[in-house]
């Protein structure tokens, strides 16, 4: 729940994340705590399931959106940002994640859990198991390793 999904969600994710656990036991190849390893599994399949929910979505209220995009007097409360912006956006998601591909478990969960999900440092702690400053350790880490991964593939496109 923690990781924001609903109860049935979070079972479906827990059941999912079992499931690949023992079907792929024999590819753990111990470098990472087991239940960094489980945490991992789990942050994908909680990733799989909150996607999956977003297409399944009914749609809102109209009068609900309306009132939450427009300010009483007809004009946007938040201009809506241009197609520049939306594909920039997309493609540094994109290279996010293709660069955190290459992050250790406890790195990619630290840093989702802190900068995705904006967990706090006590439930990240709690969640991998790990100390304050382990935890900023291992976050200044991924900082860097994300930040070089990106550098390289943005000098690429330049």
């Amino acid at each position: 729940l923690a990781i924001g999904l609903s109860r049935e969600d979070a079972e479906e994710a827990v059941q999912d994340t079992f499931v690949a656990f023992l079907s792929g036991l024999d590819r753990f190849e111990g470098r990472s705590s087991l239940s960094t390893y489980l945490f991992g599994i789990l942050y994908h399949k909680a990733a799989h399931v909150r996607a999956k929910g977003r297409r399944e979505q009914g749609t809102d209220d109209i009068e609900a959106v309306v009132d939450a995009r427009f300010g009483a007097d007809g004009l946007w409360s938040r201009p809506p940002r241009g197609p520049e912006a939306v594909a920039l956006d997309s493609e540094l998601r994109r290279w996010v994640e293709i660069c955190a591909d290459d992050l250790s478990d406890s790195q990619r969960a630290a840093f989702f859990l802190k900068e995705v999900e904006g967990e706090s440092p006590e439930e990240i702690c709690n969640a991998l198991g790990v100390s304050g400053t382990n935890l900023r350790v291992i976050l200044h880490r991924a900082r860097l390793k994300l930040r070089e991964c990106l550098e390289i593939h943005w000098e690429k496109k330049g």
